[in-house]
Order: C-alpha cells, then sequence, then structure tokens
C-alpha cells in the first residue's frame, strides 16, 4: 500500500500501479502526475463519493478499484475511459449504473454487495464483456441485451431478487461458471444429508489454516476423533459468489465422495452462533492445482511458469475431477466454480480433489429441462479444465491420454451448449480410458 506522503513528494513518479487507502474523500491532484504510466488504480478502503472528470488525463488506466467506499452512484468518467477494461466497485451503496458509465472497452465488472436494481441495455453491448459480478444486489432481471454477450464466461448473480432464469442464459456459447443461488426462484431443490453435530465444546483449536471470502479455516482436533479436522467458520456476509447460507446447504446438499472436499459433522453450540461446518483435514503435503486467475487472464487459471504433468496423471486428475462433478449434478447440485485451484493434488499417488462450495447452486428437482440446460453450461468449465491439463502434458503429445483429454475438450468446449456431452458421460468416457491396459501407475507428478 502507497502513502499520501509517497505520491505528493514525487517518489512514485513512473510506477505502473497505485495503492492507495487512506480515508480519500476526493482524489489528489497528484495521482495526475502518474498520467503516462499508470494503468492500475486501486482506492478501495476509502470514503470517496465520487470521480472527477479529469480521470481522463489517465490515459494508460485499464484497472480501477473502488471497493468499501460510499459511492450511490457508478462515476459516468468511468465511460469516458478509452483503455479502461476492468472496473470494481464492490461494498458501496450503488443504486445506479448509468449507460454512460460503462467504458467501451469492459471486459470485467465488479459491482457485489450494492443494492442495484436495475442494469442498462447497454451492458450487452460491450463485446470484450467476459467476467461480470453481481453477486448481493435487488437485482429482479438481467437486461435481455446480455443475451450478445457471447464472450461472457463467468458471471456471478447469487443473492438477489431473480425470480426466473432468463432463457437466453443457458444458450451463451461460452459461459462456464455460474453462480446464482439465493434468488426468489422458487424451485424445488434436492435436500442436504443430515449430518452429526459437534458441539464447539469439544473441539481444541489449532493454527488458522486459510481465509477464503465466506470464512475462516482453522485445524482442529475433536474430542473422541481420531484424526484432526479442518472446521470452516463461516463470515456471513455476502461474497463475490453470493452467500455462505448457501454455500453451506449446497455442501449438505453434495453428499460424499472421494475426489470432494465435503463436511463430516455440523458445529454447535458457537458462543457467538456462527455456522460451520468440519471437514477432513487434507495433508499438508497436498497442493493446489493452480493459481486463481490473474488480472490479465481474466477467468482463466494461472499455472507455475513451467508447470508440467505427465500424460497419464493429467487423465488420473480428469478423471477424479469428472467424477466428483458428475457426482454433484446428480445430485441436483451445480459446483459452479470448476476450477485447477479448488482443485488439490496428492503430488505422489496424483488423486485429486474439489473443493469450495461457494459459488454452488442447488438445482430445481421440478423443472428437468432448465436443470439439464443449466447442467451443460458446468460441462464447459470441464472442458477448459481438460484442456489445460493436455496442455501441461504436452511433452507427452502424442501419449494415448492426452489426445483423449484433447478430443474430449473440444466436444465439452463446442460453442452449442446442447451439443456437449454431460459430465456423467465425459466421466464415464475417462473412467473408461483410464481402465485400458497401459494406463495403470503413475509416473512423477510433473513429467
Amino acid at each position: 500500500m502507497h502513502t499520501l506522503e509517497q505520491l505528493r513528494s514525487g517518489a512514485l513518479a513512473g510506477i505502473r500501479r497505485l495503492d492507495l487507502s487512506c480515508g480519500l474523500s476526493e482524489l489528489p491532484e497528484e495521482i495526475f502526475a502518474l498520467a503516462d504510466t499508470l494503468e492500475v488504480l486501486n482506492l478501495s478502503g476509502n470514503r470517496l463519493r465520487e470521480l472527477p472528470h479529469q480521470l481522463t488525463r489517465l490515459h494508460k488506466l485499464q484497472v480501477l478499484f473502488a471497493s468499501d467506499n460510499d459511492f450511490e452512484v457508478l462515476p459516468e468518467v468511468l465511460g469516458d475511459c478509452p483503455a479502461l477494461h476492468m472496473v470494481g466497485f464492490k461494498a458501496n451503496r450503488i443504486a445506479d449504473v448509468p449507460a454512460a458509465a460503462l467504458p467501451p472497452a469492459l471486459r470485467w465488472l465488479t459491482l457485489t454487495d450494492n443494492v442495484i436494481g436495475h442494469l442498462p441495455a447497454e451492458l450487452g453491448q460491450r463485446p470484450a464483456l467476459q467476467k461480470l459480478m453481481l453477486a448481493g444486489n435487488r437485482l429482479q432481471a438481467l437486461p435481455d441485451s446480455l443475451q450478445q454477450a457471447h464472450r461472457l464466461e463467468l458471471l456471478r448473480i447469487s443473492a438477489n431478487r431473480l425470480t426466473e432464469v432468463p432463457g437466453w442464459l443457458t444458450e451463451l456459447p461460452r459461459l462456464s461458471w455460474l453462480a446464482l443461488a439465493g434468488n426468489a426462484m422458487g424451485w424445488l431443490v434436492p435436500a442436504g444429508s443430515e449430518l452429526p453435530g459437534m458441539a464447539w465444546s469439544d473441539l481444541t483449536h489449532g493454527p488458522l489454516l486459510g481465509e477464503g471470502a465466506s470464512g475462516h479455516i482453522y485445524q482442529v482436533q475433536a474430542r473422541g476423533w481420531p484424526q484432526p479436522l479442518a472446521l470452516k467458520l463461516f463470515k456471513g456476509e455476502v461474497t463475490s459468489d453470493g452467500l455462505p447460507e448457501d454455500e453451506l446447504t449446497a455442501c449438505l446438499a453434495a453428499g460424499q465422495h472421494p475426489a470432494l472436499t465435503t463436511p463430516v459433522a455440523r458445529l454447535t453450540g458457537h458462543p457467538a452462533q456462527a455456522q460451520g461446518l468440519l471437514m477432513p483435514l487434507i495433508p499438508s503435503a497436498h497442493v493446489n492445482l493452480a493459481g486463481p486467475p490473474s488480472l490479465d487472464s481474466c477467468t482463466r487459471d494461472v499455472y507455475p511458469s513451467g508447470f508440467k504433468l505427465s500424460a497419464v496423471l493429467a487423465l488420473r486428475i480428469a478423471s477424479d475431477v469428472a467424477g466428483a462433478v458428475a457426482h454433484l449434478h446428480q445430485r441436483g447440485v451445480m459446483h459452479g466454480d470448476v476450477y485447477a485451484h479448488n482443485i488439490q493434488i496428492d503430488p505422489l499417488q496424483g488423486q485429486a480433489r474439489l473443493g469450495d462450495f461457494g459459488a454452488a447452486t442447488r438445482l430445481p428437482i421440478d423443472r428437468p429441462e432448465l436443470r439439464q440446460n443449466l447442467l451443460a453450461l458446468e460441462v464447459r468449465a470441464l472442458g477448459c479444465l481438460l484442456q489445460e491439463l493436455a496442455l501441461a502434458a504436452q511433452a507427452q503429445a502424442h501419449h494415448p491420454a492426452v489426445q483423449a483429454l484433447q478430443n474430449l475438450a473440444q466436444v465439452c468446449l463446442s460453442e452449442q451448449p446442447r451439443q456437449r456431452p454431460s459430465v456423467v458421460e465425459a466421466a464415464q468416457a475417462l473412467q473408461a480410458i483410464e481402465g485400458l491396459d497401459g494406463f495403470q501407475g503413475l509416473k512423477p507428478w510433473r513429467s
């Protein structure tokens, strides 16, 4: 984080990214001295209510974050910034999104946790739009113009006031990651499994293992439980994916599968009435398959430089994950976030586990056609993963496993959603290939 003193002294001359969170109520004039280099401006965590018309002087500005401020209207000056393609105004008080505020090059728009009830039709007229984060607003409908958003891959519309899924939504050619729980759809959804309760007083608390958008994860030891567990304590606030209670109910509906990280007990008796789930503790030797998308990659995960897999191991990971997603689909749950960064790998044996149900949606039992159409969107997410796994195994490009991954990825990535196989069919195909002679036994994790 930078300081006003650094900015005013000229110490930041020539920087490409400026992070300024110091209670600002207006934009410092000194920012405009960075006009020839500044590409990323992070103004989150201030008290801003508006942006000056002079913002257009930052002619190289590509990314603007202004979360946790006091905006009530998305500033129209954004639409006059020709290079601006990523806009993030999470957790303000925005009720009005003028059409003029949408930059022509808009690729990624985050308006999570505001009070927006209506979006302009012009949103669908931004041809580069790829990622749209709208969870935690008051939307009753989406503009029909979004059916023109042929590059849209990720859409978060959980925790709004939608009453129906528009028919065009399931026809979008590239939509792959969708979250829409917490709306007033009136669906009959699958019930969650009953889990045993585990009392807060029966837990011995260990270290904090991590923090996600929806909660903190701790290592704990439960009385009478032979192995340590992981406790996820939910924060109870809107996240970029939706509401924690929807994540919790999706976890309960998911049931058990060897390639899923799902709960074994539900927390009871927390002193502050916080909700929590207890899950198997993933061994410390396990690693994430990839990192989350970057500002540049937008919707695609970022793998370590030079990342490689053996062909057989790539197939094993694909088969495990497809089996897990197929299990969810058969139980009426759309994961919504089938990404490599949500997959943990055993480096020695290669088994994969899919976790993070923050974007999951329980789908209607009583609307089979809609359910099938929504699940077809997630097939494309699996196709993206298969494509990435095949690329990681390109050192063995002629290996039958790599060719199988490439072929299956191609059909899963069809821009005609109804022409894609189901995830169940994809999982069966991968398992059949994995079972053939010559595919037994794993090579080292990285080839």
